[in-house]
């Protein structure tokens, strides 16, 4: 009987920790706030940018940012993910109401997303993509990516952060369990 409880109590713990494990390419998480479940945002980094969270991110104030190359702390060529229980594209327009706007389709195949481009009297342009994961999940996610007007690298810049965009999953997030200890025997 003890060995029947024993295999029983381990493919029990098996299971809770593979039910509990974040998916895979998670890029963000945040815990449970009020009735805000934990959330998380899963997504493949196209090659050759790096995926940070943690350091970079944290620094500057958002949920995770995807770059190339070296950290450099400027804004352009950077994807910048927020998340939060509202996003706002009117913020945009306060800052430079002279703004050139422009509308972009977004086809994402789990939630809806909306695009704009705001070509700044800065010769700095903000594409900037809003999306719903849906009532339940408490949030919008908003992904962002600044360019120098003319960025000769514009298009395959904005290629890979529609593909990023397109490709980012909204799901519930549950933390790992602790490892368990090992038992001699």
């Amino acid at each position: 009987m003890w060995r029947v409880l024993l295999v029983l109590g381990l493919s029990v713990s098996a299971m809770l920790v593979k039910a509990a494990t974040p998916p895979d390419n998670l890029l963000a998480h945040g815990a449970r706030d009020g009735d805000v479940p934990a959330w998380a945002i899963t997504v493949a980094s196209p090659a050759g940018w790096t995926r940070d969270c943690c350091t970079y991110a944290s620094a500057i104030g958002v949920d995770a940012v995807l770059y190339q190359g070296e950290w450099t702390g400027k804004p352009q060529r950077v994807m910048v993910l927020n998340v939060s229980p509202q996003a706002d594209r009117k913020h945009f327009l306060q800052s430079d109401p002279t703004a050139k706007v422009t509308d972009l389709a977004v086809q994402h195949k789990t939630m809806p997303c909306e695009a704009t481009v705001y070509q700044g009297s800065d010769h700095v342009d903000d594409v900037v993509v809003i999306c719903d994961p849906g009532k339940d999940s408490g949030i919008r996610m908003s992904w962002s990516m600044t360019f120098d007007d003319g960025d000769p690298m514009r298009r395959t810049l904005l290629d890979d952060f529609m593909q990023v965009v397109v490709a980012s999953r909204y799901v519930r997030y549950v933390a790992p369990l602790p490892a368990l200890p090992a038992h001699a025997g």
